[in-house]
């Protein structure tokens, strides 16, 4: 399994459960690894926050999936602030992908412009001062 991609603690521990390993050993296995340092949430982190904002998704969704993922909160908040940067840079170019340099041209496109990037992740905030931004450009 850690051949292909990188994996949580807690998602390794759920998958070789599923498999039918006794708890004990998997818990022992997976501790094993973890000192061999073969297995890190903080090199998940940081490999899931790169692949998923690299296909546009914001704060609020990788948030999410590294949660099921069994990450803990202070690391997720940690790897977050440091890529803080660039967040309404990322939204910005989003939206010019999905719908083009045009600016919405009445408030139903706008508020469809904003349900598509809330989907991807992004805060209101972020996409508030993104969408701000373009109006004075």
């Amino acid at each position: 399994m850690l051949a292909r991609r990188e994996h949580s603690s807690a998602e390794l521990q759920t998958k070789l459960y599923a498999r039918g390993y006794p708890e004990g050993v998997v818990e022992v296995t997976v501790a094993a690894l973890e000192r061999e340092g073969l297995v890190s949430d903080a090199r998940f982190t940081e490999a899931l926050l790169t692949a998923r904002r690299a296909r546009g998704y914001g704060p609020v969704r990788i948030r999410y999936e590294l949660e099921q993922k069994g990450v803990c909160g202070e690391l997720i908040d940690r790897c977050l602030d440091d890529a803080d940067a660039g967040w309404i840079e990322q939204v910005r170019r989003v939206r010019e992908k999905k719908f083009g340099r045009q600016q919405p041209g009445d408030f139903a496109e706008r508020a469809r412009q904003m349900r598509f990037l809330q989907q991807r992740g992004y805060t209101h905030d972020q996409i508030r001062r993104a969408l701000n931004a373009d109006d004075l450009d």
